[in-house]
């Protein structure tokens, strides 16, 4: 049996595809995939999304305008309850020392407190969430 990491609610994750090293992001249960916060997204003819880190809230974007490939178009039922068509991503992430690769939508996350939020795909059968806990990754 596998043993599982033991992570708070609240954790750091870096994203050294998009250049985004050790954001804070909410560990979400609830949340089926992960998300990140950016501007203006828009899908191209050819299969590219485009978008923004700019934040000004979130000191860890820097403004740049980013282009990758589409990953897919994917329906997510947000907080609100309104089911949206998102555009997703496939990245490196690094997570608790380890890289991983997944899967991460695009949406405005400006009236959120974290900008990434890691949803329970990421989480499943690798990590163990205690909600009494914050920033177990500082730790390392």
């Amino acid at each position: 049996m596998l043993k599982k990491k033991i992570i708070g609610c609240t954790e750091v994750i870096s994203i050294p595809d998009l250049q985004l090293y050790d954001l804070d992001a909410k560990v979400d249960t609830g949340a089926d995939s992960n998300a990140i916060h950016c501007d203006d997204i828009h899908v191209d003819k050819e299969g590219i999304v485009h978008f923004k880190l700019l934040d000004e809230v979130h000191t860890a974007y820097h403004g740049k305008k980013v282009s990758v490939p589409l990953y897919q178009m994917k329906r997510v039922k947000s907080s609100n309850g309104k089911v949206q068509l998102r555009p997703s991503i496939k990245v490196k992430v690094n997570f608790f020392g380890k890289d991983y690769m997944t899967v991460i939508s695009l949406t405005d996350r400006s009236d959120m407190k974290y900008p990434m939020l890691i949803g329970r795909k990421f989480l499943a059968n690798k990590f163990l969430v205690d909600v009494s806990q914050e920033y177990l990754t500082k730790q390392l």
